[in-house]
């Protein structure tokens, strides 16, 4: 009896420790983030109150783009965006999406640090996007290649995982509501904002 408790106590155990589902992001690792961050824009004469950062690590169901408050070291802001469908391009053997490469035409979205631009006209959701300026090597082409922030409608504003967000262009898409408040507060914004897209 003592031996058959013992597998079923093992089994359940085993089956627990399956659901566990691991936390996909910590503080910790967006106030590591958080600290590069603040230096560079400090070093480049970027706004040193917020930044966005955007952790591509996080399954697209759940919540990876973050507004971070540099003075508080706390998530400010936060939603579901989506990364690059890499339509025009073929996958390296063994690669899934999201894939990143600065190549222009991909349809993929590029890793790297970014300085929001000018606000402008989008034809998806709230009809305002701001262009982005790739500042690496892994996103120097994304104001030509036209990656800009903007919001699309069929991104819904609460975590779906494991359901999966609408894929993009490329572009750093966001929900019409969160872009929204994004957009208010970009514009009492006055030095450039720094966007990082990291994995």
């Amino acid at each position: 009896m003592g031996i058959f408790i013992s597998i079923l106590l093992f089994l359940s155990g085993c089956n627990s420790n399956a659901k566990k589902i691991a936390p996909f992001t910590t503080k910790r690792s967006l106030t590591n983030k958080a600290v590069e961050a603040k230096k560079y824009c400090i070093e480049n004469n970027f706004d040193t109150t917020y930044c966005i950062l955007i952790d591509m690590q996080i399954p697209s169901g759940k919540f990876r783009f973050f507004v971070w408050s540099f003075k508080t070291s706390t998530i400010l802001d936060q939603g579901l965006c989506s990364h690059g469908s890499c339509g025009n391009i073929d996958l390296p053997e063994g690669k899934e999406l999201p894939y990143f490469t600065n190549q222009p035409n991909s349809l993929c979205s590029s890793l790297g640090k970014y300085k929001i631009g000018k606000r402008g006209w989008s034809n998806y959701g709230v009809h305002i996007n701001y262009k982005l300026h790739g500042l690496e090597q892994t996103n120097s082409n994304a104001f030509n290649r036209v990656i800009v922030l903007h919001s699309f409608d069929k991104l819904q504003n609460e975590e779906i995982y494991p359901a999966k967000a609408i894929e993009s262009w490329g572009c750093p898409a966001i929900s019409n509501q969160l872009l929204t408040r994004v957009d208010q507060r970009l514009s009492k914004t006055e030095q450039p904002v720094l966007m990082w897209i990291f994995n």
